[in-house]
């Protein structure tokens, strides 16, 4: 093998999908993951049916084929989370979440390790300013478990490195002169800021902390904004705020499980179905309810969010859109207009936008001097969200990264730099 190629391999172990990056003469940086690609959603499917584990479209794909088993994604939210050291039913038996984990991040591993066509033991992990808002202890605890998770899938050495700060990484190797860049990460489970000194010469240093101005980061992503637009524009249609006899409101409880992706499957227990009967029986609006028992007697709480995350994406790039719900009833459509959308998710821009003033505040920076916003995270596309930074920071012009793609390749050249070449 070339002596220029990387010891390392930079992993991007993201909410939605994941990535891997690599060093090395002559080939792209990202490596591919599946079937080409060089994303792997970060899905596992158990299938009863086969009696087998499917990870990322294949698994999405036999699930919407209507495979009996259980889908689960978002699976780095349970990070950080009570849920962590709990289990959950799959095929018959108690899983535990982080064995959940392991399963993930050892295919992720594998699947790189075939593209490079050479085994890893060592590799830069990309993870969040904050795994946890505002708790110390749990976000220390959140970075041990990934931790201990890569090594129990094999990895002997591993480091970590903020995921905007990988992604200024990979930005500096595309500009001509020095510019002061807010990296925008905003990704599926939080949004994460840095700013950051780059410069053409800097990209020769090895120790870049004066470079670093300041990071700030909330627990806010694109699966937040699922939620909300879930909640706001069609958990009515199942009977969400709907009433019962004697004028009190259906649970909630029901709906924001179904509106969270790691929490759908709590829907599915026969104690939730016994309840649910109940709550039937007293309700006003049994068209509504009929709905709601449909979808969770299909276990088609996954395909529901799905919907929804393809309405909150058409919703970037239009007025409204019209979900088809046939899973539901045959015909049924539901349309659903930005406006909602903007609504049901105001106060999650608020929260990002008081982040990034934060940030320039605790940096001392005035919004005038930053040169350039680089945007990057699939969530980063969201019109409302895009116009607030650019409202604070008017005279920066704004750079789309690869969306998906620029924590893994930054974290291959951080790689590269802290563990260098074979």
């Amino acid at each position: 093998m070339s002596q220029l190629s990387a010891r390392a391999c930079g992993i991007d172990f993201g909410t939605s999908n994941s990535t891997a990056g690599w060093l090395a003469p002559g080939r792209q940086t990202l490596l591919g993951l599946e079937d080409g690609k060089l994303t792997l959603p970060s899905v596992v499917f158990f299938n009863a049916e086969e009696d087998s584990v499917a990870f990322g479209r294949q698994g999405l794909a036999e699930y919407l084929d209507g495979y009996e088993g259980r889908l689960m994604r978002s699976l780095k939210s349970l990070l950080g989370s009570s849920l962590i050291d709990g289990q959950t039913e799959v095929l018959g038996r108690a899983l535990p979440f982080r064995e959940l984990l392991a399963r993930f991040i050892g295919e992720l591993k594998a699947r790189a390790e075939t593209s490079a066509g050479r085994g890893f033991d060592t590799a830069v992990f990309g993870r969040p300013v904050h795994f946890v808002d505002d708790d110390e202890k749990a976000d220390k605890q959140a970075e041990q478990t990934l931790l201990e998770t890569a090594r129990a899938v094999g990895f002997k050495e591993v480091s970590f490195q903020l995921e905007p700060i990988a992604a200024a990484f990979h930005y500096e190797q595309t500009i001509t002169r020095e510019e002061l860049v807010l990296i925008a990460d905003i990704g599926g489970g939080t949004s994460d800021f840095s700013l950051v000194r780059l410069s053409p010469e800097r990209t020769r240093l090895v120790e870049r902390r004066d470079d670093l101005l300041a990071n700030a980061g909330v627990h806010i992503g694109g699966t937040d904004f699922d939620k909300y637009l879930s909640l706001a524009g069609l958990m009515p249609l199942l009977g969400y705020k709907s009433r019962l006899k004697g004028s009190s409101e259906v649970p909630s409880s029901y709906f924001f499980n179904l509106a969270t992706w790691h929490t759908i499957n709590f829907t599915y227990t026969r104690k939730i179905w016994m309840e649910l009967q109940e709550v039937y029986r007293d309700s006003v609006e049994r068209d509504k309810l009929d709905r709601l028992l449909r979808l969770i007697e299909q276990r088609a709480g996954h395909w529901l969010a799905m919907r929804v995350e393809e309405a909150k994406i058409a919703l970037s790039d239009q007025a409204s859109t019209t979900l088809q719900l046939d899973r539901i009833r045959e015909g049924l459509t539901h349309d659903i207009d930005r406006a909602t959308f903007e609504t049901a998710t105001g106060m999650l821009v608020d929260d990002v936008e008081r982040t990034v003033a934060g940030l320039l505040v605790d940096a001392g920076v005035r919004a005038e001097q930053i040169d350039t916003v680089f945007f990057t995270g699939g969530s980063s596309g969201i019109p409302m969200l895009r116009q607030r930074i650019a409202a604070l920071l008017p005279q920066a012009r704004a750079v789309e990264g690869d969306l998906f793609g620029s924590i893994g390749a930054g974290l291959a050249v951080e790689a590269m730099r802290r563990y260098g070449t074979v």
